[in-house]
């Protein structure tokens, strides 16, 4: 019995020491608003995914708050494709999240929230409370934009998104989704 609790002690601690990062919210703005219309039509198609609580939409600002359901894993790419399927696009993306001292580097993979990350342009750092990070992949920002982090890297997942053979010395299995993200 002794052996059985030890168990589940050790599963429980190596469970929540995996956990760096739990995101609870985001900022998104949208581009190619021109009405209140547009905002119901991203509203409403935001709403409809399943790890999202509740959403906020600025008219003026054409942004969103978004707050995500407690413990639920977040679907990035459901929340750009749910804006296109509104017919708009995403000019900026940023998650907040608690960050349990998570030791970021420039150019480097991280695993957060059972997704990859890959820093770009950013110091070593270590994230530890609430902070906000901006996703910098191609279609999550302004094509200027993009270019602009594209070149911070020479790895080949930066243009497309998924790992390729310079992740993959890192561990990272090919096609795995990797998102670009700057603090």
């Amino acid at each position: 019995m002794k052996t059985f609790f030890a168990s589940i002690c050790c599963l429980a601690i190596f469970s929540f020491s995996d956990l760096q990062a739990q995101f609870s919210s985001a900022s998104l703005q949208a581009s190619g608003l021109t009405c209140a219309l547009c905002t119901r039509a991203i509203n409403t198609s935001l709403t409809q995914l399943p790890f999202i609580a509740s959403v906020n939409p600025d008219i003026k600002t054409s942004s969103f708050h978004i707050v995500f359901k407690n413990k639920s894993r977040v679907d990035i790419d459901a929340i750009r494709k749910a804006v296109e399927d509104a017919g708009f696009s995403v000019a900026k993306l940023q998650l907040t999240g608690q960050f349990n001292k998570l030791l970021v580097k420039n150019d480097e993979h991280v695993a957060l929230d059972g997704q990859q990350f890959h820093f770009l342009k950013v110091p070593n750092k270590e994230l530890d409370g609430v902070q906000t990070i901006t996703i910098v992949d191609k279609n999550f920002l302004q094509a200027k934009d993009f270019k602009k982090y594209s070149t911070a890297s020479s790895m080949k997942c930066v243009q497309t998104g998924y790992a390729g053979d310079c992740c993959q010395k890192t561990g990272i299995k090919a096609n795995t989704r990797i998102y670009h993200v700057t603090i």
